[in-house]
């Protein structure tokens, strides 16, 4: 690593992991955005979406950035907001990580809810028009409105030439749909290198993205809920298959990977390795299976590895833990045995 000297000189590169292998050699392989600033992917989009507005002469010098958020797209804003001069608020709700929201006003962002203290119901679509509506108000602001952005997908671009480095095909590239721009952006790059991979999305159940009845759902920064509109980041013309997976499947998946691997997955990213893990002797023989981690497990140590949490809202099953574990052992890569074995 050359020195630097910006945050945002520290996005990209991040590491590959191969969780798991099955006998007629598919791969599953996470690439692990949580190795970014912030610990997330989405600082790749919130860095493009500001260099975009600036190219258009949509944001001028000390500007005001404002978005909804449910948390990893307002740290990345916080971060190039610092950076380059200027005001971000983020629409929030308490929905949202406390320590996504704790670590925003940490770097200078203003925040401003869109439900009382108390109330922890998903208000996506009531950020959204407050965000709107403010910076309609003020002339230096601009709604950067990563739903609807096509500089979001953009700044996924690399994601893609920084797996064909590492690999030399993708087959299947499955990972959450929340925004659409990391699976979209990915996919799309991909083609435009002469690689096109059969692309899964996945949504909780209770998202309306993929069809549907729409319901209450968990996992954190994905999907779409009843009563928000799907941004144009969703690109059903990439997409191969939609699937959903149920909060108690993708916590559970979670919290397995973290207790046998001592690896720290967010909810969203266990949802899309619990798709791949329990269909992963469906691909073919040797497919190279690639899900994009979009954040790491430590920003929900009050959620998804909180057990009270989790009895509280009905999501803990242990049962559905030993069923991960078992896949998780089941495809243990032979170098992770070897080295196993060895010790």
């Amino acid at each position: 690593m050359p020195l630097v000297t910006r945050v945002t000189d520290l996005i990209g590169r991040t590491p590959l992991f191969e969780l798991a292998a099955t006998a007629t050699g598919t791969r599953l392989l996470l690439k692990l955005e949580q190795f970014n600033p912030t610990g997330a992917a989405k600082i790749r989009m919130a860095r493009e979406m500001v260099l975009d507005a600036e190219r258009r002469g949509l944001l001028r010098s000390g500007g005001h950035i404002i978005e909804s958020t449910s948390g990893n797209t307002g740290l990345g804003l916080a971060v190039v907001a610092a950076e380059r001069g200027y005001r971000f608020t983020a629409v929030v709700d308490h929905h949202a990580c406390k320590d996504k929201l704790r670590a925003m006003r940490a770097m200078g962002a203003e925040l401003v809810f869109v439900a009382d203290e108390g109330d922890d119901n998903l208000a996506t679509s009531a950020r959204e028009d407050l965000a709107e509506a403010m910076a309609a108000e003020r002339d230096d602001a601009y709604f950067t409105e990563q739903h609807n952005n096509d500089a979001n997908a953009v700044g996924y671009y690399p994601v893609a030439e920084e797996l064909l480095e590492d690999v030399e095909r993708v087959d299947i590239l499955l990972s959450a749909v929340g925004t659409g721009g990391s699976l979209f952006g990915t996919a799309t790059r991909l083609r435009q290198l002469g690689c096109t991979p059969y692309v899964i999305g996945v949504e909780p159940v209770g998202s309306i993205a993929f069809g549907g009845p729409g319901g209450p759902y968990w996992q954190s920064g994905t999907g779409t809920p009843p009563g928000a509109t799907i941004g144009t980041a969703v690109d059903y013309s990439l997409l191969d298959e939609g699937v959903k997976v149920t909060d108690v499947a993708a916590f559970a998946t979670a919290r397995a990977v973290a207790a046998e691997l001592g690896l720290m997955i967010g909810g969203s990213a266990g949802g899309s390795v619990y798709a791949a893990l329990t269909r992963l002797e469906e691909f073919p023989p040797g497919s190279t299976v690639v899900t994009i981690v979009c954040d790491g497990g430590e920003k929900y140590l009050d959620t998804v590895f909180d057990d009270e949490w989790m009895n509280e809202r009905d999501l803990l099953d242990a049962g559905t833990e030993r069923e991960v574990a078992l896949l998780l052992r089941r495809y243990t890569p032979a170098a992770r045995t070897t080295l196993v074995e060895a010790r």
